[in-house]
């Protein structure tokens, strides 16, 4: 009997590097080109809306400290399941939209208020609806905004001086002791004041976090002491978490 010679399995063909690493590529150079589009869309929107360079270099540094959480919750969303859609929704007749409530706190004397928003939209929107109860509205910030309705002879602009080695401040800029002096004289006077803030991200980098809150906190008394009352605008992005929660313990009411 002749004996049969034992089947060979056929090895794998051996596998190549090449495809797999041009794709590698491609798609670590499509994210990466996405990146730079994305960053240089962000810079060119803060141009856009009148920043300062000093606005400017805040928001950027504040971005960049924040690429690591994002990238974090880019690759969860990758990763994650998709969702399920919601066919229920689609099937349903669209129901009439409902009149949103008012949900803006009165202006109460001796109070003070935070917003916290991207930009200073809320809070100016709240100090021209309230504006007309005080004698007057002192005004702190780097970009003087516009408050709409309200008469300018009204509102005292108070601009915050960034320091700069060797140089001294511009006219009509102030330190924040400076600044302190003015609202103490403004809040003081017949009638009270209205005290207006959105230069906290700037302050706190362009001085330091406790500069910034030690400001905040003198207003807040300052206002409560005199029935005035303070309405400031914060960026919550640009402040870390335990500063940012440092900062509203400092006022009556957060929005």
């Amino acid at each position: 009997m002749t004996e049969r010679a034992p089947e060979t399995v056929p090895s794998p063909p051996p596998s190549e590097g090449a495809p797999a690493d041009e794709e590698y590529a491609e798609a670590y150079s499509e994210g990466y080109g996405e990146g730079l589009r994305e960053a240089f869309r962000e810079v060119l929107s803060h141009v856009g809306r009148g920043h300062t360079v000093g606005e400017i270099r805040v928001l950027v540094e504040s971005r960049i400290a924040r690429i690591r959480d994002d990238v974090a919750a880019k690759r969860r969303n990758i990763l994650g399941p998709p969702r399920r859609p919601a066919w229920g929704a689609l099937l349903r007749p669209p129901a009439r939209p409902r009149p949103e409530p008012d949900t803006t706190p009165r202006l109460a004397r001796g109070s003070s208020y935070l917003f916290r928003e991207d930009r200073p939209h809320h809070a100016l929107t709240f100090v021209s609806r309230a504006g007309g109860e005080y004698g007057r509205i002192v005004c702190v910030t780097t970009n003087p905004p516009d408050f709409n309705g309200v008469p300018r002879n009204r509102v005292e602009v108070l601009r915050l001086a960034l320091p700069s080695p060797g140089l001294a401040a511009a006219e009509g800029e102030l330190d924040p002791g400076g600044l302190g002096g003015r609202i103490k004289e403004a809040t003081e006077a017949r009638g009270g004041a209205l005290v207006y803030l959105d230069a906290l991200e700037v302050m706190s980098t362009e001085y330091s976090l406790d500069t910034m809150l030690k400001f905040v906190n003198f207003v807040t008394a300052q206002v409560a002491r005199t029935g005035s009352a303070f309405v400031a605008s914060v960026d919550p992005g640009t402040l870390e978490e335990r500063d940012l929660r440092r900062l509203q313990r400092s006022f009556n009411i957060v929005s």
